[in-house]
């Protein structure tokens, strides 16, 4: 499995409008990709405009399709209007497993 994490710094005047998004548009259609396990927000506690979308995918085949698709390209519109220039890191990483 990999999870994939996208770190991105939203202004503070618009946090409710990041969560309401994710909430109502991000992780619906998310979890209903081929592939997509899980989908889950976390709001940083020390700095509440820090946001970190986690995310858990079968393979990398299943990560390619997803960012080839038009429900990616529907979630850039909708967040872009949200985080206007927001840095946005995205990392992805193997799960290890015990």
């Amino acid at each position: 499995m990999i999870m994939r994490m996208i770190l991105v710094n939203v202004p503070a005047d618009r946090t409710a409008e990041a969560e309401r998004m994710w909430k109502n548009e991000c992780a619906p259609l998310m979890v209903q990709q081929p592939g997509c396990i899980s989908e889950q927000l976390l709001r940083g506690r020390e700095n509440s405009g820090e946001f970190i979308s986690l995310s858990t995918w079968e393979d990398q085949a299943s990560i390619d399709r997803y960012r080839a698709s038009d429900a990616h390209k529907t979630l850039q519109q909708h967040t872009r209007a949200v985080m206007h220039d927001a840095k946005v890191e995205v990392k992805t990483y193997d799960l290890v497993q015990w």
